[in-house]
């Protein structure tokens, strides 16, 4: 099928909403860094305008690729991935106490945020090619093909990333026919011992030193702070309780463009990044923010709509876990800025500021597009039809090809 009529067949109610939420971003951007850059307050605008052309070319390019040829792939794209994550580690660049990203002169691009697309289409050529998932023996592979990458992007530490990725494999383990109740289990109890883990850190000791932990205090800290953040209202607490005063100063209205310049948004952290949608909730208020977290919910809804409507196995595995990767950012970042959530560091999709996450956003739409444009499951291989007994048989009618 060539590439035009692909682009003709893409689910424009999802691209156009993609847009609004990019445009906004720029809106966004311009009212954050204004009062901390006065005289170029455009600057972070127009790296991030570059972003979303690059993004638009990559929707369209990996739309125009049959998915089932992006999968042929997996194995490069699994360890070519891996690679890049190790040599984070070796040689990445550090900022804000992690090592998450590499540098090309003055370009930084960091490879985790790439390695969810990754882990999207490897799983999904992976879970593809099994038969049933309705045994938990049967979740040992796909679950260690998960975890070395989550090990290795622990270790940088990016602990958020490493949740999107528990968030895709428990929607992809279901989506392939995992019993819900085992899934539950299996992860709500991993997510039990966890817990216990942390308390048990905090409360006892061994000798005289706490249990040990697998992430570092600051970590531990920023974690859990959520619960109370007057605890530390100078410290880990901080950003959380700047958050929510820039929510709340939002109101039922918001504040609009013009009264967001004000000072509050001067004293917020990470505005432009983590803590973005307190900026949209300052300025839109809570009817806009609605408006905003709709969005997001119809491109969700038409995200599973797509694996519905897969043509098979493989572009369904791929649609639910772009569903769960972009759903999963959603609620964290909007959680952690009303302070209902962790502070793990997600960006907000096609809002937050920042190239590798909008070109890997990007790439997730390009093949949820991918997977629609295909998705009548005879429109691209013909079946043999026999001839009606009685009828004569006629010339044979080409059959339709990619």
């Amino acid at each position: 099928m060539k590439a035009r009529s692909v682009w003709g067949r893409m689910d424009f109610v999802v691209l156009f909403l993609v847009a609004g939420l990019a445009v906004l971003s720029l809106v966004v951007l311009f009212i954050a860094t204004k009062p901390i850059y006065p005289l170029e307050p455009t600057y972070y605008d127009k790296r991030q305008a570059i972003w979303m052309v690059l993004g638009l070319l990559c929707v369209l390019v990996v739309a125009a690729i049959p998915y089932e040829r992006i999968a042929a792939w997996s194995k490069y794209i699994y360890w070519g991935n891996m690679l890049l994550l190790m040599v984070v580690l070796v040689k990445g660049h550090t900022a804000l106490g992690a090592s998450r990203w590499i540098g090309f002169g003055s370009i930084q691009v960091q490879p985790s945020e790439f390695a969810k697309v990754a882990i999207i289409v490897t799983l999904a050529d992976l879970l593809s090619r099994r038969p049933s998932m309705r045994r938990i023996r049967d979740w040992v592979s796909p679950v260690l093909h998960v975890l070395l990458p989550m090990v290795l992007i622990i270790k940088q530490p990016d602990l958020g990333t490493a949740l999107v990725f528990v968030a895709i494999l428990m929607a992809m383990l279901y989506a392939a026919g995992a019993p819900g109740p085992k899934l539950l289990l299996v992860f709500g109890g991993g997510f039990a011992l966890v817990v216990f883990w942390i308390y048990a850190h905090l409360h006892w000791t061994i000798g005289h030193h706490p249990i040990p932990i697998f992430m570092h205090t600051y970590q531990l800290n920023r974690l859990l702070i959520f619960l109370n953040p007057g605890k530390s209202p100078m410290g880990s607490g901080y950003n959380i309780i700047q958050s929510r005063i820039a929510v709340g100063i939002g109101g039922v209205w918001g504040v609009g463009v013009a009264g967001s310049h004000a000072g509050q948004l001067s004293f917020l952290p990470e505005a432009t990044t983590d803590f973005v949608f307190a900026v949209v909730a300052q300025v839109l208020g809570f009817v806009g923010t609605m408006g905003v977290l709709l969005a997001y919910f119809i491109i969700l809804a038409r995200g599973l709509v797509i694996a519905a409507g897969a043509k098979d196995r493989l572009g369904m595995l791929i649609a639910a876990g772009v569903v769960a990767m972009l759903g999963f950012h959603v609620i964290e970042n909007a959680g952690m800025a009303i302070g209902v959530m962790p502070v793990a560091g997600v960006p907000l999709p096609f809002v937050s500021y920042g190239g590798s996450a909008f070109i890997a956003d990007s790439l997730v739409i390009g093949l949820l597009m991918s997977v629609y444009a295909r998705r009548d499951r005879y429109m691209f291989v013909a079946e043999p039809v026999p001839p009606a007994a009685s009828a004569p048989r006629g010339p044979r009618t080409p059959a339709a090809y990619d």
